[in-house]
């Protein structure tokens, strides 16, 4: 267990907590108006987290083949929970963005692995990067937008609509991700299907 090991276990484990005291924060003693800034400083620990494993995997000489697999994973998972969980109110995500990020990272997934398995080796795309940054920024947006609503000053409406808006962006831009991957290893993804 390497220190980047560790911390993408960590963030893994604050997916769950993220989740639990949106929709239970009573039973965190969380109060309304504080709940974004809770939420806030569990996605900025976690961003973090995804920060500094990286920088000690590198820095340390700690690229594990465990990381390589855990690391993608970790940030997946985690912005896909967020994204859950925002399909409960206040905010009322519609759960259709949900589909389409779980969709694109499974079909992404599933081809790296197998033609892993065949000895293809599809390497991550700058738009993938791009993705991840665009998501992490909606959810940003959404939980900042979440400390006006908690005080009273804009609508759960306004919220949602908010929330449509940055998201439905990520969306977009998540789909086209997934297409430009599919077409740029179209040639490794034929190879792929082609009977051993």
């Amino acid at each position: 267990m390497t220190i980047p090991n560790i911390l993408t276990i960590l963030r893994l484990l604050i997916n769950p907590f993220f989740l639990l005291i949106y929709i239970y924060p009573e039973y965190f003693y969380v109060t309304p108006i504080s709940l974004p800034f809770v939420l806030l400083g569990l996605f900025i620990l976690s961003e973090l987290s995804d920060l500094f494993d990286g920088y000690f995997a590198r820095r340390f000489g700690q690229v594990t083949e465990l990381g390589k697999i855990l690391d993608p994973m970790a940030d997946s998972i985690t912005r896909i929970c967020a994204f859950l969980t925002f399909t409960q109110a206040p905010v009322n995500l519609p759960v259709l963005f949900v589909f389409i990020f779980l969709y694109r990272d499974s079909v992404v997934s599933t081809l790296r692995t197998i033609c892993a398995l065949k000895g293809y080796t599809l390497a991550a795309r700058i738009s993938g990067k791009i993705k991840a940054v665009i998501q992490a920024l909606a959810i940003f947006i959404i939980l900042a937008a979440m400390i006006p609503q908690s005080m009273g000053l804009i609508t759960e409406d306004m919220l949602q609509t908010i929330a449509i808006g940055v998201v439905g962006f990520a969306s977009l831009y998540t789909i086209f991700s997934g297409v430009e991957y599919i077409f740029v290893n179209k040639t490794y993804i034929t190879r792929m299907l082609e009977p051993a």
